[in-house]
């Protein structure tokens, strides 16, 4: 298999609450959600390491989309990263109860030959010296973007400055977007990124949807309507999974329509994703099921311009 999308970044055991339940050790990790989400647009393949302990069922599941995990690193005798955490009422925020960062303490990102000349990649939320490893190592990729924090913008913000430049796009969302430039205005922060050099922003805004600014184009999509979200873990790579695997499967991927048409595709992934744990949901999607959503956004965002508005003062 010929993969397309090269995506570098996690892959773990969550232990997860919220209330609508309680799950032990599932599948988790950015790596995960965000291949899961691309399988469905495009073929990707994985660059992360797990410990002796990951499951042959949850490699077989990945495996079964049509990612390719030849470049995932398994080291004996050791342990698969975790997270445990949970959600209260407010699932825009989730509260770590612990960390296990078991092999990912170590993670040394290898580009093996076969995946240096893959034409996408996607650097997910990882440390900005392994992101600046990858893109020194892969061949003249057609599209880079990479995901980042608060922690890296806190603890490591002079790599972090040398990975925007190299990136053709950011991922972020809206409270590190100001963190990081020092702008209080959300567009004024995106300015300012731009000027460092990206060509294209996206900002996540939770529940309110997706920002885009760019030097061609500015797009606000809301987020589809969900009345039952049960676990929003891995939301935001499941969106760039499906943005990224949109734009590996498209001719032109810098054309604004085409950017716009994958920041749905990300969306409506993220929608599936929240609908239950781990990656359970997204799994199991079929395409009249996704197609439906896209219309659906469609439908959110269209309106009509009057002829003629109502008089000015008017009460």
């Amino acid at each position: 298999m010929s993969a397309d999308l090269l995506i570098v970044g996690s892959m773990a055991y969550d232990s997860v609450k919220t209330p609508h339940g309680k799950r032990e050790r599932i599948l988790g990790g950015s790596a995960s959600y965000c291949s899961m989400a691309a399988s469905y647009f495009c073929d990707p393949a994985i660059i992360a390491v797990v410990g002796e302990d990951f499951q042959a069922a949850d490699r077989a599941l990945l495996q079964g989309h049509g990612v390719d995990l030849s470049a995932v690193e398994t080291v004996k005798g050791a342990k698969t990263f975790h997270w445990k955490g949970e959600y209260g009422d407010n699932l825009n925020e989730a509260v770590t109860l612990r960390t296990d960062l078991n092999v990912l303490s170590d993670f040394d990102p290898a580009v093996p030959p076969e995946l240096r000349g893959v034409p996408f990649l996607f650097l997910a939320n990882i440390d900005p010296d392994a992101q600046l490893k990858v893109i020194e190592q892969v061949e003249a990729p057609r599209f880079i973007a990479a995901d980042t924090m608060n922690f890296w913008i806190d603890n490591k913000r002079e790599r972090l400055m040398r990975v925007i430049p190299l990136v053709d796009a950011l991922i972020i969302n809206e409270a590190e977007a100001k963190e990081l430039t020092g702008e209080h205005n959300t567009f004024k922060a995106a300015r300012v990124i731009l000027e460092w050099g990206p060509e294209t922003l996206i900002i996540k805004r939770g529940e309110y949807g997706v920002l885009v600014v760019s030097s061609e184009d500015l797009f606000a999509a809301p987020a589809y309507p969900i009345e039952r979200v049960v676990d929003p873990t891995g939301a935001g790579d499941t969106f760039a999974g499906g943005f990224m695997g949109f734009l590996a499967g498209s001719e032109l991927p810098r054309n604004p329509s085409v950017v716009r048409q994958a920041v749905i595709a990300g969306s409506v992934m993220a929608s599936f994703d929240v609908e239950d744990f781990s990656l359970s949901n997204l799994a199991s999607l079929d395409v009249a099921a996704r197609e439906k959503r896209f219309r659906d956004f469609s439908t959110l965002t269209r309106f009509e311009t009057p002829k003629a508005f109502p008089k000015a003062g008017r009460k």
